[in-house]
């Protein structure tokens, strides 16, 4: 299963659009926002892409209610867990965090096989060793607003465990 992660889109739609749509035609199945949404209808612009959405909310909250409401909707792909979640895809223990030290901390626990955050808009992909005495993987897909850099998101498989790094409108810049 390929996914898309993107983070800190501060309500920049149509970067977000265009780097989510870029991923779905790479082949992603879902997408991962790690926070700074901002504004509820910013996410609601990904939903025509027809793939679940998981989002948190990261530091510039915006409007929660708002998010909640969208997210409560039956038939929305749009999957809202507030300030972190846990969840499955593909077989994979997933965390999503907004703050890379978080992020990195739950990656050290070995719980995860996965690790996603945002904040800092530093697009990275690392193998942080983690207790279990192997290692997880933690992707920061950078901003895809383009704050403090280009517009970036994550495109990774899950079967293989395999990263990369796009600029929005480019090909891979990393892979990990």
């Amino acid at each position: 299963m390929k996914i898309c992660i993107l983070s800190d889109s501060h309500d920049n739609r149509e970067l977000l659009r265009a780097g989510a749509a870029e991923a779905v035609a790479r082949g992603a199945e879902a997408i991962l926002h790690c926070g700074d949404v901002v504004a509820p209808s910013t996410l609601a612009e990904l939903i025509p892409l027809g793939v679940p959405v998981h989002a948190i909310h990261g530091n510039n909250t915006g409007d929660l209610y708002g998010l909640g409401r969208i997210s409560a909707r039956a038939d929305n792909l749009l999957h809202y867990y507030g300030q972190d979640a846990g969840i499955g895809l593909g077989g994979r223990r997933i965390f999503i965090v907004h703050y890379p030290h978080y992020a990195r901390a739950m990656a050290s626990t070995g719980e995860w096989d996965l690790v996603c955050c945002g904040h800092d808009h530093r697009a990275a992909i690392e193998a942080v060793p983690n207790m279990a005495g192997g290692e997880t993987l933690l992707v920061n897909p950078g901003s895809v607003a383009g704050l403090d850099g280009p517009p970036t998101y994550a495109l990774g498989d899950l079967d293989r465990m395999e990263f990369e790094l796009y600029r929005v409108g480019g090909e891979a810049t990393v892979a990990g």
